[in-house]
Formats: C-alpha cells, sequence, structure tokens
C-alpha cells in the first residue's frame, strides 16, 4: 500500500517547481495526470545528456524523469473550449488540481478555484506562483533564480564580501517550494475529509524563499536591519567556519558553544591554545581572529581532508565534507540512508535517480514507473472519460488534444 493511493492528481505546469510537487506526490501512491501542451512541457530535452561509456545508451533525459516519473501524460490545447473542457471532465475524477499558471492564465483557461468548484465542489486546488496571487506584482512571472533566490534575499546572505552573488544551481528553490506544496495539499486534503468542502491553497517561490531565510529575518523583520556578512577570517566563531585541506578539498565544522574548544584543541594537538590569552575565550578568539585563522589554514593544510575527518570523528566533533556531486552520488551514507532510487525505463533498464526526501515505516514510496513520453495516455484517459472513438478523432481534428 502506498499512502496516496486511491487519489488522482490533475496537473497542470511545466519545468521544475509544480512537476516536482506532483513527482511527490506519484511516488505516494497518487494517480498524477500530466496535462501538457500540444507541444509539450519545455523542461523535455533541456537537461545535460550523461556522459557514460556505453554511446549506445539512449538519451532518456533524466531531469524530466526526476519530475514527472510515474505520471501519465495527456497533450490539450487549453486555448480550446474542447481542450477545457476535457479538462473540466477530467477534474470531475479527481481529488486534487495544481498548476503553476498565473491567475490571469487561469481565469483565460476555465482553471481558477471558483471555475473547478464548479465542477467538483470538495476539490483541493493547489496554485504555485513566482510571487502569490495577491498584491501588485502577482502578474509577475518567475522562476527560482529570480524569485526565490534573488528577490528573496538568498543569493545577497550567501555573498562573502567582496564578491559577485553566486550562480543557484538548477532547480533547488524550485523543490524547496515543491515541498510546501504537498504539505498544503496534504493537509487541505484533510479538511476536506473533515467538512467535504473544497480548499484552495497556494504557496510561491518567494514565500517559500521567505521561510528558508526564517531564522535572520525574523529579526530585520523588527529591526529593519542587514544582518552583518563576514568573510571566513572574520566570522564571530572560527569553529563554525569553512577550511581548505592539503589534497584541495574542503570539509565544514560547526560548533557554536563554547564548550568545543577545549576538545577542538586536543583533538588537533594544541592543547595549549585552551589557556593562551589571545585564544582562550570566546572574545579573545574573537578578537584575534585573523591570526587564529592564519593558523588554522596552515594547520588544515597539513593533512587530507579524509585525515581530518577521522580525527573529528575518533573526538566526536561535529563536521562535515563539502563534496561535489561526482562524491555525493558515490557516497554510501547517501545509498544507505535512502537518497537514492531506482527507475525502470524501456529503453535503458534500471538508472538511478535521486527518492523523495520521506521515508515509511510499512508503506511503499518511490517510482512506479517512467515518466511518460508526451500525450502518451491521450487516447486512454479520455476513454475513461466517456469520450469515444470518433470523439477523440473529432478533438484531435480540432487541435484540442494532440
Amino acid at each position: 500500500m502506498r499512502p496516496l493511493d486511491g487519489i488522482r492528481v490533475v496537473e497542470v505546469s511545466s519545468w521544475m517547481a509544480t512537476p516536482s510537487a506532483g513527482a511527490i506526490m506519484a511516488d505516494l501512491g497518487a494517480d498524477v495526470v500530466k496535462v501538457e501542451p500540444l507541444g509539450g512541457d519545455p523542461l523535455r530535452g533541456f537537461g545535460r545528456k550523461p556522459k557514460v561509456d556505453d554511446e549506445e545508451r539512449p538519451f532518456v533525459d533524466e531531469p524530466f524523469q526526476v519530475e514527472n516519473r510515474g505520471k501519465r501524460s495527456v497533450s490539450i490545447d487549453l486555448a480550446t473550449a474542447a481542450g477545457q473542457e476535457v479538462v473540466h471532465r477530467l477534474v470531475e475524477t479527481a481529488e486534487v488540481f495544481v498548476c503553476n499558471l498565473l491567475p490571469r492564465r487561469q481565469e483565460r483557461f476555465g482553471l481558477t478555484p471558483d471555475s473547478l468548484f464548479a465542477v467538483r465542489p470538495d476539490l483541493v486546488h493547489a496554485t504555485l506562483t513566482g510571487y502569490g496571487t495577491t498584491g501588485p506584482e502577482a502578474w509577475r512571472p518567475g522562476y527560482d533564480v529570480t524569485a526565490f533566490f534573488a528577490r528573496a534575499s538568498i543569493s545577497d546572505g550567501l555573498v562573502e564580501p567582496p564578491g559577485p552573488p553566486p550562480q543557484p544551481r538548477p532547480a533547488q528553490g524550485d523543490h524547496t517550494t515543491g515541498l510546501a506544496l504537498v504539505a498544503a495539499i496534504l493537509a487541505a486534503l484533510r479538511v476536506v475529509e473533515r467538512t467535504g468542502q473544497g480548499q484552495a491553497v497556494e504557496t510561491s517561490l518567494f514565500h517559500a524563499a521567505a521561510w528558508t531565510m526564517a531564522t535572520e529575518l525574523a529579526t530585520t523583520l523588527v529591526d529593519h536591519r542587514q544582518p552583518s556578512r563576514r568573510d571566513r577570517r572574520h566570522l564571530l566563531n572560527p569553529l563554525a567556519n569553512r577550511f581548505r585541506c592539503r589534497d584541495d578539498k574542503w570539509l565544514v565544522v560547526n560548533m557554536p558553544e563554547a564548550h568545543w574548544w577545549p576538545r577542538f584543541c586536543e583533538a588537533i594537538d594544541h592543547e595549549e591554545w585552551v589557556d593562551d590569552t589571545r585564544f582562550g575565550t570566546p572574545r579573545g578568539r574573537f578578537d584575534h581572529m585573523p591570526e587564529l585563522m592564519d593558523l588554522l589554514d596552515d594547520l588544515f593544510g597539513l593533512r587530507d581532508r579524509d585525515e581530518w575527518g577521522q580525527i573529528f570523528d575518533e573526538s566526536g566533533l561535529i563536521w562535515g565534507p563539502i563534496q561535489n556531486l561526482v562524491e555525493l552520488v558515490e557516497d554510501r551514507q547517501a545509498r544507505e540512508a535512502g537518497l537514492w532510487t531506482e527507475i525502470d525505463h524501456p529503453e535503458v533498464g534500471w538508472f538511478d535517480t535521486v527518492a523523495v526526501p520521506m521515508r515509511f515505516s510499512s508503506s511503499e514510496v518511490g517510482p512506479r514507473g517512467p515518466a511518460p513520453t508526451l500525450g502518451q495516455h491521450t487516447d486512454a484517459v479520455l476513454a475513461d472519460l466517456g469520450y469515444g472513438d470518433d470523439d477523440i478523432t473529432d478533438l484531435r481534428a480540432q487541435g484540442a488534444v494532440g
């Protein structure tokens, strides 16, 4: 049994944020019907092609598989009245409708909450946008680079003076916001179960980003002051910093409480620093931070990262390797902790992909199959809705379905 067995989701979305929410629900057991335009989701074929030893391996578009595994695809032109009617009939059979359409496009295509509650009164209508559905800029489109990282100050917060803002990696904000949308949908399903009344829920890249920044943002909301930003040689605590090791690999330590300092000094064979007038107190370490950082940088440069990791583990210190993606996919802990799962693809067989970040003790969770080809299930879904062969031929002739 899967947690969302028996739940049908109609998804009208593209790219990564909202489709990632659909992928999570599909892994949890929902029947997710993805409504794509006749030209397909623009994410199709957008990702980097894997470089594998077997040159005969077909391109299966791994990024698209992450966001859309286990779904069914129907290809519909929402600009046509006939296409809108198909979606309405599909919504009649669904518990959840999810989209990333701005309010004006929901209005244009007959997909607003009120429009779909008229079709199914107990529907959960879920919207994910860049900046929300109210306010003077609700009209503004947004990607995670613009709405999540830039507008919500995450990129600014990652700058180490005087450097430029970093370039975000793909879909980090999208997937974070997708998790928020799933949480809202699951809560709304509970409300519908108890009341029988439909629920409209929403989140945005902008709002989810603010939540990720909430620890610092909570104070700025009160005093309207920018938190200080320091480079790594002038932080408040040397044990909340990054260090380059002899093999040019980096590690991070994070031990905020003062009681870690003696244990750290013992681990690095510098017990004399515990009583050193420069470094023996938090204030002393702060006042002499550049000098201390010079000493620590030289020290960390004497051993490889794995050597330091073993020393820290033996001393019970809190640290982590700053890994690249290749190191991550080869990390034994990642595999044992369930970070990866598998997809069985008809062209290449089984291959690894990223698992949704949740595990259940007695329920199955994971991909039920690969991502669909464009419009792969159009005829079957239409037939389930009561359209006959002649009806489907007529819809195709009108350009309403692909």
